[in-house]
């Protein structure tokens, strides 16, 4: 059991935020599946399923001091790059939308990088912990390259560059929580933007036309290109205040692709207008600040570290997500945090958010 002294501290409005972006979530998922025509769809049982999941995962989580995981950081990071390996193994792994990312679970496919986020973050704030304020020179940050750059390939493999973006953003923020000098940054973006063209070369022919297809927009023979002109048609006709709950036309004659997925803003745009977008910017950014509050009082470097990296995640995957519905981000997969469909992401996500929630409840030593 929880000690009551312990979930004084838990914060409420954090996980009160969650629920009300949730919700907005599962309303939309159900216009997107149009629930008006074919009754309770598939997709609104197995988000609402999951979110029951996922809060029963956060009480799970809660009840273990978060610093039970840094005395088994190299086996948490040696099982999260096994995890990655796995989708290669026949018969196990699974190819879906052109990546081998998956792995088959029978009733169910479970892309294993979302869980492995978790871990990572768990295993290299323990690493960078050993490391504070001993990050000087770019080449104390070669270790901390090779660290990450494993995972960052094997996602490049299948391919994924959505996720291996999201592990950099993660690299990135807690490695300048620890007490990376300013010149080194700098030295490091100087030496990332001249990389740019060198990286872009590396890059297999799909992930080049990615970038491709953001650089020229116009291009409807690129892929991806269809699916922003479409959303930035729903979000347009949106308005201020939208057509109404399932009144959107390019979501109901489906004109916009994966509408319940990665396009769910669109969705949420054409239906409710700049206003409904709004609101629910202003919920992710509460629920950014309550995490980095919770951050900045931890007890101790690592539980700190733990939440800048899972508030990295986030904050880069709602950015992009939100981006790239609106063209100002290349499309890369990534779906909305909390709102999109997807059972294993939204149960990732919850278990994250238990992890920052229990370092929260313990930023207090218990006094008797």
């Amino acid at each position: 059991m929880i000690d009551k002294k312990l979930l004084k501290n838990i914060d409420f409005t954090l996980i009160i935020t969650i629920i009300a972006i949730f919700c907005i979530g599962l309303i939309m998922i159900s216009s997107a599946t149009h629930v008006t025509q074919d009754g309770l769809t598939r997709q609104v049982k197995v988000q609402a399923v999951a979110f029951a999941l996922g809060f029963i995962a956060i009480l799970v989580v809660l009840l273990i001091d978060y610093n039970v995981y840094a005395g088994f950081d190299k086996g948490i990071y040696a099982i999260s790059i096994l995890l990655l390996l796995a989708v290669y193994i026949p018969g196990v792994g699974k190819t879906l939308g052109g990546a081998r990312s998956w792995i088959d679970l029978g009733p169910i496919d479970f892309q294993p990088v979302e869980i492995v986020k978790i871990g990572f973050i768990l295993s290299f704030a323990k690493y960078l912990e050993s490391r504070q304020n001993q990050l000087n020179t770019i080449k104390d940050l070669v270790p901390i390259a090779i660290y990450g750059g494993i995972p960052i390939l094997l996602l490049l493999k299948q391919p994924d560059l959505g996720s291996a973006l999201v592990f950099i953003i993660i690299i990135l923020g807690m490695t300048f929580a620890s007490g990376l000098s300013y010149k080194v940054l700098g030295l490091g973006f100087l030496t990332g933007v001249v990389s740019l063209p060198i990286a872009y070369k590396l890059m297999a022919p799909h992930q080049r036309v990615r970038i491709d297809a953001f650089l020229n927009p116009s291009d409807m023979s690129l892929p991806g290109n269809y699916h922003v002109m479409q959303s930035k048609i729903a979000i347009g006709s949106g308005q201020a205040i939208g057509k109404g709950l399932y009144q959107g036309t390019q979501n109901n004659f489906d004109f916009l692709p994966v509408q319940e997925t990665d396009f769910i803003f669109a969705v949420l745009g054409e239906e409710f207008g700049f206003l409904g977008g709004v609101i629910v910017v202003l919920l992710y950014f509460i629920f950014l600040y309550r995490m980095m509050k919770i951050a900045s009082a931890s007890k101790d470097v690592y539980g700190s570290l733990v939440v800048v990296g899972i508030t990295s995640m986030f904050a880069f995957q709602i950015f992009e997500n939100i981006g790239m519905t609106m063209g100002v981000m290349p499309v890369t997969g990534l779906t909305l945090p909390f709102i999109s469909y997807g059972g294993s992401s939204l149960l990732t996500s919850m278990l994250a958010l238990g992890i920052v929630l229990n370092v929260g409840m313990r930023r207090q030593k218990i006094k008797f």
